[in-house]
């Protein structure tokens, strides 16, 4: 009988004269390969990610990033900063025009600003107006994008075209002519629906009904261009299989199409209660400035009346912060709630 070579020998096979086999070690397992090793026969460490002359270093994210930051610095975060310091004083024409130092208040402003009971009732208005508004957006602008998917490719440019229009008229030629359109006395929506001389902006309701009409139909767009992008990114083979199994349209859109649109849904909710929260030009030109006694005041106008009408700066300013407070506030409860329901964004 012939003997046996053992392993790490001469005999061991083809790897003998080449040396590239390793020599066995004691209590390694043969799937362990060794490191590579330095000139000392210490293990050579392995290249941190980020280091090196391709990785770059930890900070240089931040330097391309810098002049954004600093034109972001500039006007967002001085003036926020300028917005609470003057929330905290006594500022006033007679403060502006230098005829009195100005003094520091504390919290003098919001303790004036939380007793004044036309603040809430403003507050409340503007909460209830927001909402619909941004109930009203979602949904228009959600259908419409569906809407897109189901007509052919003239139609579907007819109706971006439109949108777009409307999605870059400014605020205050938007709001001129929807004021026209609802005229009691020249108005072609009167006649058309037979109300005779119906004043829009006189009642309360009606005067709010018309400017959600007009926040909605300049806000939709980004909505409708916004969805309409994520469902044409659905995988198509995911609403096929829905549609063999017997799901209704509406029945794919909840549990398949929705779902899978959750992050784009939140950006487009969270953009439009910012948008709808601070409206101004609407409310300023349709209702002249409020409506009627200050029946159609919503926070941002009412700021204005406060610090420029009646010269009390410091509770404008500090109305201001409290709508910041305010939305920041819901911005972060409603990324908590997701993030609890495990999405990303």
């Amino acid at each position: 009988m012939g003997t046996v070579a053992r392993p790490g020998t001469a005999g061991s096979g083809s790897g003998s004269g080449s040396g590239s086999a390793d020599p066995a070690v004691p209590g390694r397992r043969p799937d362990e390969v060794p490191g590579p090793r330095k000139a000392s026969g210490r293990p050579a460490r392995r290249p941190r990610p980020g280091s090196g002359l391709r990785g770059g270093s930890a900070w240089t994210p931040w330097l391309y990033l810098l002049p954004a930051l600093v034109v972001l610095g500039g006007l967002l975060i001085y003036p926020v900063y300028q917005l609470g310091l003057i929330s905290f004083l006594e500022y006033t024409q007679a403060q502006v025009s230098g005829g009195e130092p100005t003094s520091f208040q504390g919290f003098g402003n919001y303790t004036a600003l939380f007793s004044d009971a036309q603040f809430w009732q403003v507050l409340l208005a503007t909460v209830l107006f927001a909402a619909a508004c941004v109930v009203t957006t979602l949904a228009v602008g959600c259908a419409l994008a569906v809407l897109l998917t189901r007509v052919r490719a003239l139609p579907r440019l007819a109706l971006m075209l439109a949108a777009l229009g409307a999605w870059a008229t400014p605020a205050v030629t938007g709001s001129t002519v929807w004021v026209f359109l609802f005229d009691p006395d020249h108005g072609p929506v009167n006649r058309l629906l037979g109300l005779g001389d119906f004043s829009w902006t006189y009642g309360r309701y009606s005067a709010f009904a018309l400017v959600l009409f007009e926040v909605v139909w300049c806000s939709f767009p980004f909505v409708m261009v916004t969805v309409y992008a994520g469902i044409k990114a659905v995988p198509g083979e995911v609403l096929e299989a829905a549609a063999l199994d017997g799901a209704s349209q509406w029945r794919i859109w909840r549990s398949v199409t929705a779902p899978m649109l959750r992050p784009i849904l939140v950006v487009v909710t969270i953009q439009s209660i910012i948008w709808d929260f601070k409206v101004f030009t609407q409310i300023y030109v349709m209702t002249g400035g409020g409506g009627i006694a200050g029946q159609n005041l919503v926070l941002n106008v009412y700021a204005y009346q406060k610090a420029f009408a009646s010269s009390q700066y410091s509770l404008g300013s500090a109305i201001g912060v409290v709508m910041l407070l305010i939305l920041l506030a819901v911005t972060l409860v409603y990324l908590r709630l997701l993030r609890r329901q495990g999405e990303e964004l």
